[in-house]
């Protein structure tokens, strides 16, 4: 229970954007070197004592492991102990520059590092920024605007790493900054040398924790935003830099060119010129997302889901992937049947994204079914059962099973879909007896992509039915090195005459439907 409340807290830290507080950083390094010096200078000389700080920094470096923000904030220091020391008129932002790309030369990963993004790109920010910041003389109000500097400035970071935005974080630091760098950081240092203060932080800490928590289930304010790539990346940071030019010569209004773009931004699936198809590699599982062009609406086909495994594949691969499209909720969940590596995540995806409308399969609902519709009843989340057919736009997806068997898999949702003139078909678990009774009631045209029933298991894919269907491509959803020895060989040969992608193999699958034309792209792990 206690590490729960951990993770809930430190969460709540990275929801209000004010996580850097509790990180090793620059303002430890900041407060840290400030107390040594005041303590010195009472005593040697200032050059000594700016001397001594150093070497104080060179052990502290070596105590947080070389931590990319105090490498950074003690670069900083011994730039202005040297600049002090020898009285060298050094521009500090051409030197903060070179230490940057030598630090990208001795470890060019650094460039994928969140931490490192977040540090050194903020600190060049504040070094040009200083100005501006230096112009307001209030506490507080210089405080803010050294947090929406740093807000704005670390927007592409943010977005690319979680795909969302707090847009209170920079009114919240004017509360959390002065509080944890003034009172509590100063006190969790004097309680060091005296315990009996142990209560005092251990109160105020508390209080910092419910009030973070408090924060964090404010949602109004959060906006998802979408994948941010190196041309949007480079576009905004020009408009930013032209934004603070036209805020030097007192024109403030510029600020809604940087607020236009983000909008435009947070809108780009209105621009989303083809409709995609993905099937996410859920290990031993099935999901598919169908995310139509002009954001005229998202369905996602089964979660996937581990038997008796701590890991989400909803928290750690579904959701981030709908946020980096910019989704921002699912019209539909539909799942093709109550097994566990189909529907395992399911509550775990409404608990935590705005679905609209669930679709269960024919037949009695099991246990699983039962536990997420008492989730679907708290939230209001209409749900149905056993439908023939679901329009999206001016698109259909067809119900083929509608019959109820004795068994989970047989009746899984079998459906079918054309898109662009592209026919697709998704068979869940349905076993070569659903394939029969299909072809017996429907007439398939040659399909052009088959999501293979139940994992390439021996009970599916019957000759007959791929045979009748003819995929040109056929997609396998399908664990490395399974238990169950998926993909069946036999199937395999049934479907040799169909390019065969695999999620063990190829990671994630993508089709996109772009002016009529078909595209694949893949993604492995």
């Amino acid at each position: 229970m206690n590490d729960e409340i951990k993770e809930n807290v430190a969460s709540s830290y990275n929801k209000n954007g004010i996580s850097h507080l509790f990180a090793l950083s620059g303002m430890h390094v900041s407060l840290l070197t400030c107390i040594i010096l005041f303590i010195l200078t009472k005593i040697i000389k200032e050059k000594k004592a700016y001397l001594i700080c150093s070497l104080f920094l060179v052990f502290y470096l070596f105590l947080t492991a070389f931590s990319k923000s105090i490498v950074r904030a003690s670069f900083l220091f011994f730039f202005l102990t040297f600049k002090k020391i020898f009285k060298i008129n050094l521009n500090i932002k051409k030197v903060y520059v070179v230490f940057t790309c030598l630090m990208l030369i001795i470890n060019p990963y650094n460039v994928y590092n969140n931490a490192f993004l977040y540090s050194y790109i903020i600190s060049f920010a504040l070094i040009s920024f200083g100005d501006i910041i230096n112009n307001y003389k209030n506490y507080f109000l210089k405080i803010f605007i050294t947090s929406l500097i740093s807000f704005l400035v670390g927007i592409p970071v943010s977005i690319n790493a979680s795909f969302e935005l707090n847009l209170i974080s920079p009114f919240l630091n004017i509360f959390f900054v002065p509080v944890i760098s003034i009172i509590i950081f100063p006190l969790t240092l004097l309680t060091a040398v005296l315990p009996f203060l142990d209560f005092i932080t251990f109160f105020l800490m508390s209080l910092i924790e419910k009030i973070s928590l408090f924060c964090s289930y404010i949602n109004l304010f959060k906006v998802i935003m979408p994948y941010m790539n190196i041309k949007v990346i480079l576009l905004y940071y020009l408009l930013l830099i032209i934004t603070v030019y036209k805020i030097r010569r007192k024109n403030n209004k510029c600020l809604l060119i940087i607020i236009i773009f983000l909008i435009v931004h947070y809108n780009q699936n209105l621009f989303n010129s083809y409709t995609s198809l993905t099937f996410l590699d859920v290990q031993q599982g099935d999901s598919l997302l169908i995310n139509y062009q002009s954001n005229k609406g998202s369905i996602l086909i089964d979660t996937g889901g581990k038997v008796d495994s701590s890991f989400s594949y909803t928290k750690n691969t579904t959701i981030p992937y709908l946020k980096s499209l910019g989704i921002h909720q699912l019209n539909y969940l539909i799942l093709t049947h109550g097994d566990f590596d189909h529907m395992g995540e399911a509550i775990n995806l409404v608990n935590n994204f705005k679905v609209e409308k669930v679709i269960f399969n024919c037949g009695p609902y099991n246990d699983l079914e039962k536990e997420l519709i008492k989730v679907l009843d708290k939230k209001k989340i209409k749900y149905y059962s056993c439908i023939k057919e679901l329009n999206i736009d001016k698109n259909k997806l067809y119900f083929l099973q509608t019959k109820e068997y004795d068994n989970e898999n047989d009746n899984s949702n079998v459906i079918y879909t054309e898109l662009n003139g592209y026919r697709f078909m998704f068979m869940g678990d349905a076993s070569i007896t659903t394939e029969k009774e299909i072809l017996d009631k429907y007439d398939l045209p040659d399909i052009d992509v088959l999501k293979v029933g139940h994992h390439g298991s021996r009970t599916s894919s019957s000759k007959e039915f791929i045979d009748e269907i003819n995929p040109k491509y056929s997609i396998i959803s399908v664990g490395k090195n399974n238990r169950f020895g998926h993909p069946n060989k036999e199937v395999l040969d049934n479907l040799e005459n169909s390019k065969i992608y695999r999620t063990d193999i190829d990671g994630s699958i993508m089709f996109k439907i772009r002016n009529n034309k078909l595209q694949i792209e893949t993604c492995s792990s």
